[in-house]
């Protein structure tokens, strides 16, 4: 994927989008966009009752708690195939856990997965987005909240089942393109500064694999003049970008967690179904 002149999102609303492009999905796959970024789907309040909830019940912890045996720093809320992936039946017994959960989880509140997955069906019309299944009808985990408090950091990746993972035993597996969706209920904030996604205008080939495992892949992006975008989020935002895309995020500086629905998406351009997991 050469550097383009200009490397935009599409924002900041459906309408918009599909005014100006009926298949914002499909220029998602070949590069052409770093992100479709849908502002304001979810209201911030919702998103700290939700927060508060999830302390209350003690699914996450509260980071300024003193004398806490739990030092983790990043803390899931559902159930992860890049985690539990290489058991399967486990994977999908949690899987079943999780949505027990999330059926009352949200009791009061605006279901944040149900408007997740309508905005992704909004920006896919003619296709059917449900939840992954396997051929014998048991489902993946819906979506996942991820919690990472002070210093967690991701570097420079991909995501995918099918270029990485390799997971050929899974129905996911058949999708050509993976998507990551993300809904932005906290950011880590410390003064002026929030952290956030960088995705760097990059399709991962075999070829640049060994600049990310050597950790010299900044290097290797600047002398080749990349481009990139960088994500700004407020509370009740959510974002659509290609998981073969080269991204990271930088250390979280601040005390509150930066605290996100996250989800992953299998897109064909001939497949009539559009899959979502965590």
């Amino acid at each position: 994927m050469p550097p383009q002149t200009t490397w935009l999102p599409a924002e900041p609303d459906i309408a918009t989008i599909l005014a100006q492009d009926p298949d914002p999905l499909g220029a998602l796959a070949r590069g052409e966009t770093p992100a479709i970024v849908l502002r304001q789907v979810y209201a911030p309040d919702q998103c700290q009752g939700l927060l508060r909830r999830f302390r209350n019940w003690g699914l996450m912890r509260d980071p300024i708690a003193l004398n806490s045996a739990d030092q983790r720093k990043r803390i899931d809320i559902g159930t992860s195939l890049g985690n539990r992936g290489h058991d399967k039946e486990g994977f999908l017994e949690h899987a079943q856990a999780t949505h027990e959960l999330f059926a009352h989880l949200f009791d009061g509140f605006v279901d944040p997965v149900r408007t997740l997955y309508a905005a992704l069906q909004a920006l896919a019309p003619g296709k059917s987005v449900t939840t992954a299944y396997e051929p014998d009808g048991r489902r993946y985990g819906p979506a996942i909240f991820r919690i990472h408090y002070e210093q967690h950091s991701y570097p420079p990746h991909i995501d995918s089942v099918k270029l990485r993972e390799q997971r050929t035993d899974y129905a996911v597996y058949r999708f050509e393109h993976q998507f990551a969706g993300i809904l932005c209920l906290q950011n880590a904030r410390h003064g002026e500064r929030s952290a956030q996604t960088i995705i760097h205008q990059c399709l991962w080939t075999p070829e640049i694999q060994p600049y990310i495992a050597d950790g010299a892949f900044h290097d290797f992006a600047r002398e080749a003049g990349m481009g990139q975008f960088r994500v700004e989020l407020a509370p009740g935002d959510l974002y659509f970008f290609n998981t073969r895309c080269i991204h990271e995020i930088p250390p979280l500086d601040g005390d509150d967690p930066r605290s996100v629905l996250a989800v992953f998406i299998g897109y064909s351009p001939d497949d009539g179904e559009i899959f979502v997991w965590a």
